[in-house]
């Protein structure tokens, strides 16, 4: 190894630090530390090898050691692994938001071979160009979020062309950086239609799925599997399943039937824990954007306000948590809770809801003057209730 003895000092640093990706994820993106510590660590050196790409041709290199100025950085694309409703889609876009970047997401299952009925890989690109406005430069920094990549592998069929091979050949290709020809309209190629040509070496992809099954091979391979997920509590067996994926593989993965080329282009790994019952309830409130804070605003709208419980909260993470929808599946069950609210809200009322509501009762109403306002309604409620309630926030 080769250490240059004077190192030219670097200016203010353009590039987002780990440190800063993950205070901004912290804000909307409750939980998953590691994953979100791996994925920051990948989009800086991303933005690295952007500037890099720049600097490399600069007449006045930010990066003053002549050692250093063919070295070329390579891609750093995602694979988050992690059960349903654990975060994955959430992560991509708040990453996106914080970076300002174009940003898109697409399905791995609606992807078709060229020529076959279905997308082609292309169509991602011109989701991405759409993203961007237009603007082919911009798009070509952007982040692709493609969901659902384990649907690509599977078993075959003896005698049938296994389309979804083929699929993973041509995001072989996209991943590792190509210039795609995409249609102006973002459907099939016509003949004679002029396409516009996408450079993808400089486009970051995340690739996200559940991989059902994954914790079995990985287990296998640990010695773990005569008696995994057997003869234990559910607690204990999450845990073990999150201790498992963590230590995953890119042998793992290709018993789902992933080419070993494709995961090649992938080389950070990244899994998401399945999340808890406290987990889920710090999602209902805390977040900038929770969903709590969505419908008092909805509320507000109507001048009315909203109280809900710690009891009303913890139950409504628990019936998520027993469905196994994650936090996919809190939006569902508070707006069956908040459907007779928000079809008649009154004036000035109180909305209370409390653990019984959520099972199935009614929310309570509290009548309020209009001379009043709804901030001294709101904490008249919370002390009538101290005991057990407290405003949403």
């Amino acid at each position: 190894m080769s250490i240059s003895p004077n190192p030219a000092p670097l200016g203010p640093c353009p590039i987002p630090s780990p440190r800063q990706i993950v205070e901004h994820l912290d804000r909307s993106v409750i939980g998953q530390d590691r994953a979100k510590r791996t994925l920051a660590i990948a989009v800086s050196n991303h933005y690295a090898r952007l500037l890099d790409a720049v600097d490399r041709n600069s007449p006045t290199p930010i990066l003053g050691d002549a050692s250093l100025r063919h070295v070329t950085i390579e891609k750093s694309n995602v694979l988050l692994i992690g059960p349903s409703g654990s975060g994955k889609t959430h992560l991509a876009r708040a990453l996106a938001e914080y970076l300002s970047v174009p940003f898109t997401i697409a399905d791995a299952t609606t992807l078709t071979e060229a020529g076959y009925v279905g997308e082609d890989v292309e169509t991602i690109l011109h989701k991405l160009l759409v993203a961007a406005g237009g603007d082919v430069q911009a798009a070509k920094g952007g982040i692709v979020y493609l969901d659902e990549i384990d649907k690509l592998g599977g078993g075959r069929v003896h005698g049938v062309k296994d389309l979804r091979l083929g699929v993973q050949h041509a995001l072989l290709k996209m991943i590792e950086g190509t210039v795609a020809n995409v249609p102006p309209s973002g459907g099939y190629k016509l003949v004679g239609e002029t396409c516009i040509p996408f450079d993808t070496t400089n486009v970051l992809f995340i690739c996200g799925g559940a991989f059902v099954g994954l914790e079995e091979v990985v287990a296998g391979r640990l010695g773990r599997g005569a008696s995994f997920g057997f003869d234990r509590s559910g607690s204990d067996h999450h845990e073990e399943v999150e201790g498992v994926l963590r230590h995953v593989l890119p042998g793992d993965l290709e018993a789902f039937g992933l080419i070993p080329e494709l995961l090649g282009r992938l080389p950070v790994i990244a899994s998401l824990d399945r999340l808890g019952i406290e987990d889920l309830v710090r999602i209902l409130k805390e977040p900038t954007n929770s969903l709590i804070g969505q419908y008092r605003k909805l509320l507000a709208y109507h001048r009315a306000s909203l109280v809900i419980s710690d009891g009303a909260l913890r139950e409504v993470a628990r019936i998520a948590h027993e469905r196994g929808t994650g936090a996919r599946g809190l939006r569902a069950i508070l707006e069956r809770v908040m459907e007779p609210v928000l079809f008649d809200p009154r004036p000035w009322a109180c909305y209370v809801v409390t653990e019984a509501a959520v099972r199935g009762g009614d929310v309570e109403v509290i009548p309020g003057m209009p001379g009043l306002g709804l901030a001294p309604l709101r904490a008249r409620v919370a002390g009538r209730t101290a005991g057990g309630m407290k405003p949403s926030s």
